[in-house]
Order: C-alpha cells, then sequence, then structure tokens
C-alpha cells in the first residue's frame, strides 16, 4: 500500500515539473532542469529531468512550493523596465528565500514546508507595468510590501484567492482605476495601504464593515460623501486625507470609539458643524480634520479625549472661543487652530499659546499678533451661522473635576453611545 501510494505522488509531482519546466520556455529556449530537496516532507527520490545538451545547471529548491512559484518570479522579473538599485540581480537561481526582498517561511498548513512567505520591495524604485499575474499567483504569501515603486496598472481581482495575505501596502506607486474592490472579503486581511496612488471613484461602505487594523487611502482621487457607516469600522488607524471627500463628519464615528488611535481627514472638501459625538473617541491619540470647511463652535465634549496629543482643525471656518476644557487636556502637544474665525481664549489656553502647544494665528483674537484684519472678520460674521443641536456644544459627557456643563434637553440631546 505505502509503495502504491509512494508511486503516485511520483507521478503527480513528475506532472508538476513537467508543467513548470514546459512554463519556463520558449520554442528556442534552454530547457530547465529541476531537483526538488529539502524538507522532510519532500520526497527523498524526486524525479530529475533529463540531461539536455546545453541546459542549464540543475535548480534544486529545498521545497516543492519554492519550484512553483520561481516560473512566476521568473515572468515578473522579465516585464521589470526599471531597477536603479540593481534589485533584480540577486534573483538568480533555485534559493529564492535569499533573493532581495523575498522571505520564507513555514506556511501555516504544513509547519515543515518552506514557502515565499513576505515580499518587501519598499524603497527599491522598481518599475513596472503591472502586478497581474506576480503578486496574485504566489498561493503562499502573507505580506506584500511594495511602498516606493513605480508600479502601475490595476490591482488584479486574483489576489482575493491568496487565503493567506493580511498585509497589502502598494503605497506611493502609479496605480489606477476605481478601489480595489478585490480586498473587501479577504477575512485574513488586516493592513491595507494605498495611500499616494491614483484610484478614483468612491470607496465601498463594506470596507468599514470588515475586521481591518489600519486602512489608508490618503492621497488618491477618491470623491465621495464620506459613509454614514465610516462608525463601524474596527480599525485603530483611519486616514482618508488628501482626498475629495465632502459632506460633514458622520455623526455615528464615535461607534468606532473603542478602537480608533488615529483619525487624518485633513484636506478634503467637508463641510458642516464639528459633531459632538467625537469627544467619545476615547482611544484617540491624533485627529486631524485641517484644511476643510468645517464651520461652528469646537463642541465642548473634545475635552473628554483624554489621550489625544494632536488636534488639527486649521484652515476651516470655525468660530467662537477656544474651549478651556481642550486646553485643558492632559496629553496635548499639539492644538492647532490657525486660519479660522476663533474671537476668544482663556488663560488656560493663553498659557498653550506660550508653551507653543496651540496655534491661533490668522483668526479675529484681539490682543494677539498675526491675526485677520478687522474688516476680514467684520466680513465673515455679517453673514448668520447655524449649527443643529446648538446646546450639545457646551455639553461635556464625561466627568471633569474643574469643569461642569449645563444639562442637555430632551430635545437637544444628540444619540448616547451606549
Amino acid at each position: 500500500m505505502h509503495r502504491i501510494f509512494t508511486n503516485i505522488q511520483h507521478l503527480i509531482l513528475s506532472l508538476i515539473l513537467a508543467s513548470l519546466i514546459v512554463s519556463t520556455q520558449g520554442k528556442n529556449a534552454e530547457p530547465l532542469e529541476v531537483i526538488i530537496g529539502g524538507s522532510s516532507n519532500q520526497l527523498s527520490e524526486a524525479p530529475v529531468a533529463e540531461p539536455v545538451e546545453g541546459s542549464l545547471e540543475p535548480l534544486i529548491f529545498a521545497d516543492l512550493r519554492l519550484a512553483v512559484v520561481y516560473p512566476i518570479i521568473l515572468k515578473f522579473k522579465k516585464i521589470i523596465n526599471s531597477d536603479p538599485l540593481g534589485i533584480t540581480k540577486s534573483w538568480v537561481g533555485a534559493d529564492i528565500c535569499n533573493y532581495t526582498g523575498f522571505y520564507c517561511t513555514s506556511p501555516p498548513d504544513n509547519c515543515s514546508a518552506i514557502a515565499l512567505a513576505s515580499i518587501d520591495f519598499n524603497g527599491f524604485r522598481l518599475s513596472a507595468p503591472t502586478l497581474d499575474g506576480f503578486l496574485d499567483q504566489l498561493p503562499d504569501l502573507a505580506l506584500f510590501h511594495a511602498n516606493s515603486n513605480n508600479f502601475s496598472g490595476t490591482v488584479s481581482a486574483d489576489i482575493s484567492k491568496l487565503p493567506y495575505l493580511y498585509e497589502l501596502d502598494i503605497s506611493n506607486n502609479q496605480f489606477s482605476g476605481p478601489f480595489p474592490t478585490a480586498v473587501l472579503g479577504m477575512n485574513s486581511l488586516s493592513f491595507l495601504d494605498i495611500r499616494f496612488n491614483f484610484f478614483t471613484g468612491s470607496v465601498p461602505p463594506q470596507l468599514f464593515t470588515q475586521a481591518f487594523d489600519a486602512i489608508f487611502l490618503n492621497n488618491n482621487n477618491f470623491m465621495q460623501r464620506l459613509p454614514e457607516n465610516i462608525g463601524n469600522t474596527r480599525a485603530f488607524y483611519l486616514t482618508l486625507a488628501n482626498n475629495k471627500f465632502f459632506g460633514p463628519i458622520p455623526r455615528g464615528l464615535f461607534r468606532a470609539m473603542a478602537s480608533l488611535t488615529e483619525v487624518l481627514l485633513l484636506d478634503n472638501l467637508l463641510t458642516g458643524c464639528l459633531p459632538y459625538e467625537l469627544g467619545f473617541l476615547k482611544e484617540a491619540v491624533v485627529f486631524d480634520a485641517g484644511n476643510n470647511q468645517l464651520t461652528g463652535p469646537i463642541p465642548f465634549s473634545l475635552g473628554c479625549l483624554k489621550k489625544v496629543e494632536v488636534l488639527n482643525f486649521a484652515g476651516n471656518y470655525l468660530y467662537g472661543m477656544v474651549p478651556e476644557v481642550v486646553c485643558a487636556l492632559g496629553n496635548l502637544a499639539n492644538l492647532s487652530l490657525s486660519d479660522n474665525y476663533f474671537t476668544t481664549v482663556g488663560p488656560i489656553c493663553w498659557n498653550l499659546i506660550k508653551k507653543g502647544v496651540l496655534d491661533v494665528r490668522k483668526n479675529c483674537i484681539a490682543g494677539l499678533p498675526f491675526q485677520r484684519s478687522v474688516w476680514e472678520c467684520a466680513h465673515f460674521f455679517a453673514r448668520p451661522r447655524y449649527c443643529p443641536y446648538w446646546a450639545t456644544f457646551t455639553y461635556i459627557p464625561c466627568w471633569l473635576p474643574h469643569f461642569k456643563s449645563p444639562p442637555l434637553a430632551a430635545s437637544e440631546s444628540a444619540p448616547s453611545p451606549s
């Protein structure tokens, strides 16, 4: 019985090797001889291609999984049209695990096997017209990092077939087309970075229902209202900056209060007033909504962001007083409110200005240097300003020993995060 099983294994392996040999040769190409050896899960008597005159030296792979990806790497190498650092010079021979940028380990389904598990091309400055036929054909890949290259094209739908891929970073390249919807439904994927590309259109709302730890979409050409379900995300890092997102910041963002650590919404086209519910983002360390078209006062509820270190609302149409309760945040290192229309600061905020923590240049605050002209401020306030749920702006939804706020009337109450 064992001998029959062994013969079957030999037959299957022979067929795979034959297909590898055929796939790597053109009509006049030199034949490729492949020998599999190495790890304990491989056959000790692997078939060997018959020697052919003019053939290459035999390639001895440590594992069949490496032999399978070898022709895929070879094919990709041929379409690379620029390699200023000479990275691909090391992509020769059977020792794939020592190719520059390639890393091997045991796959999840077989701890005794050796497979290509990770690729790190960050900063290699490689150029290729596409990653199709490469990235999507590496069955054991868990991490793919290709920041700062010149890869282009679209993202193949076949990446959804990679069962172990959990980090995908193709940032700072030349990719274009719509959002790569193939990432939706990839249960293994937890890190998505497509920053600094040329993706267009809208972002599917399903993105915010998946279990991502990090979503980096900034510096593309996405154009849409911020999805109402954005608060369903479980991500720690949500970066949507430098796109064309418009409309108000959804009030439901507070639903992400248990996870969101960093939120970057700067340099978009956001409008409306800041929602009181932002004060429930209790894990937030960075919240940046600078250079938008937001208006209204700063909600006192932001004084409940006890972990926040950076708050940026510079370059908007915010007005009123700078809340003392926000200036009193213990971990605050940078509060940027320049280029707005604030009129008042209290003693705690004055102290932050002296320390260089609070920037209120180009506002309407009497007695401070580098403010807007009287005419500019008068012109702004001559137009009526209105925000809904007005009473919520002075309400503090957490206990702070030195600050109190009036109770909310039922008609003014914002939805509770509970």
